[in-house]
């Protein structure tokens, strides 16, 4: 018997970068992505690594809106033990990590990738900033899938159109109602 497909997509988790937090809600794409997880389309989490640099500074609508995610925890002394972290430190930094921040970053990474979850981050490939994570995704790649905001949105978006166009054909086939979500998400 033919089923329909879930609400949920059957998607990676994805991770939240710091600089994704959106407390004034002012990033169009991550406001549409929030209202997915809102709606139980997809999972977005962040690792512990964001939601402590999302708590510093004393801005509370920020870390009112850190808190508001699931955060996923690695101890740091077993992640910084793991090959994959040199090897994401290298790729980033080549001369070596400076300072916390940079630090920060190759932890990221190797959450998202421990997790096996899709990394979603504003973190460099600009002209301001051509290294950082995105400008370094290509050779990233090889262990975690990054991307900006605007290609989750798009990536999100075609796998809602699957399963969407996946239940119409169901429907026309069993006379099964479609699902009140629909053409919504």
């Amino acid at each position: 018997m033919m089923e329909m497909e879930r609400r949920m997509l059957y998607t990676k988790v994805f991770h939240i970068d710091t600089n994704l937090i959106n407390a004034r809600g002012k990033l169009e794409a991550m406001n549409k992505i929030e209202k997915w997880a809102e709606d139980q389309v997809i999972l977005v989490n962040m690792s512990s690594t964001s939601m402590g640099e999302a708590q510093k500074g004393n801005n509370k609508t920020r870390t009112s809106k850190a808190l508001s995610h699931i955060f996923t925890i690695i101890n740091d002394d077993v992640l910084t033990s793991k090959p994959l972290y040199q090897k994401v430190a290298h790729i980033l930094f080549p001369v070596g990590i400076k300072n916390e921040n940079q630090a920060n970053d190759v932890k990221i990474i190797c959450h998202a990738s421990h997790y096996h979850a899709i990394l979603i981050t504003n973190d460099g490939g600009s002209k301001r900033q051509p290294g950082g994570i995105l400008g370094n995704a290509q050779q990233l790649r090889a262990f975690v899938d990054i991307m900006n905001p605007q290609e989750a949105v798009n990536y999100i978006e075609a796998k809602i159109k699957e399963r969407d166009d996946t239940n119409k054909q169901i429907s026309e086939y069993t006379g099964k109602p479609l699902p009140k979500w629909t053409d919504k998400d």
